[in-house]
């Protein structure tokens, strides 16, 4: 029989990796907003080109984010200038993320 204290214990570990987990959705939730609004001002040409700081700033959201969006893209043609594969990637990952915050949290 398992003693009441690792149970406990247990509990509160499954709650602390559930929590680590919707933070962790809602960070990357946020990066991809930020790579969308990112995009709008570069593709406006409002954008300093060689300023370094921006160029970072851009490379890293553009590294982190793209790979889940290109997902996406390959089943999502756009409609016209305006891409859904953000919009559809937001939603299943809130979706998905959601279910496994359940299950983990229990």
């Amino acid at each position: 029989m398992i003693p009441v204290s690792t149970t406990i214990a247990l509990a509160s570990a499954r709650t602390e990796v559930a929590s680590f987990l919707e933070a962790l959705i809602q960070v990357y939730t946020l990066c991809i907003i930020a790579y969308i609004l990112l995009s709008l001002v570069q593709s406006a040409g409002m954008r300093v080109p060689y300023n370094a700081v921006t160029s970072a700033i851009f490379k890293f959201f553009n590294d982190a984010v793209e790979p889940y969006l290109a997902f996406f893209r390959r089943f999502i043609p756009p409609l016209g200038p305006f891409d859904l594969s953000p919009i559809v990637a937001i939603l299943l990952l809130q979706i998905v993320g959601g279910i496994v915050v359940s299950l983990v949290r229990g």
